[in-house]
């Protein structure tokens, strides 16, 4: 039964989209980087991102390919290159479903930056990578 199966919230476990580390001004860098990174105290397994991204467009609906990615494991307190976001996109939602194991549990949360999140204005320090970026715990 559907009672039956344990309701636990992700935690201590964040997505964050970066300027590349050669950008002199965030604002002209064409290309940014989404990193996972596992803030938990152990290794998180198999574990699989969706990425895609979607909205509108000079009034049309439009939709990047879905991409996915599988990392055996990722590290405690680790952090991993996910992919590169064109800033061309930005105008787009961004979409990031991630679904893993940890403690003989399966968890998935969907991150989702919002149309015009990606922006410098929402910059903050970045664990683990001590550059600014946006990120979504």
């Amino acid at each position: 039964m559907i009672k039956d199966i344990p309701h636990i919230k992700v935690e201590d476990l964040l997505i964050a989209i970066v300027p590349r580390e050669d950008a002199s001004d965030a604002s002209d860098l064409q290309l940014w980087d989404s990193y996972i990174i596992n803030l938990k105290e152990d290794n998180i397994k198999n574990v699989l991102i969706n990425t895609t991204g979607y909205g509108e467009i000079d009034g049309e609906m439009r939709k990047t390919a879905t991409f996915r990615y599988f990392f055996e494991e990722i590290p405690a307190l680790g952090v991993v290159l996910i992919e590169p976001i064109d800033n061309q996109l930005f105008n787009l939602s961004h979409e990031f479903w991630v679904s893993f194991q940890f403690e003989g549990h399966l968890f998935d949360k969907k991150y989702v930056f919002v149309t015009g999140s990606i922006d410098p204005i929402n910059f903050t320090l970045v664990p683990f990578l001590g550059r600014k970026g946006v990120m979504i715990r």
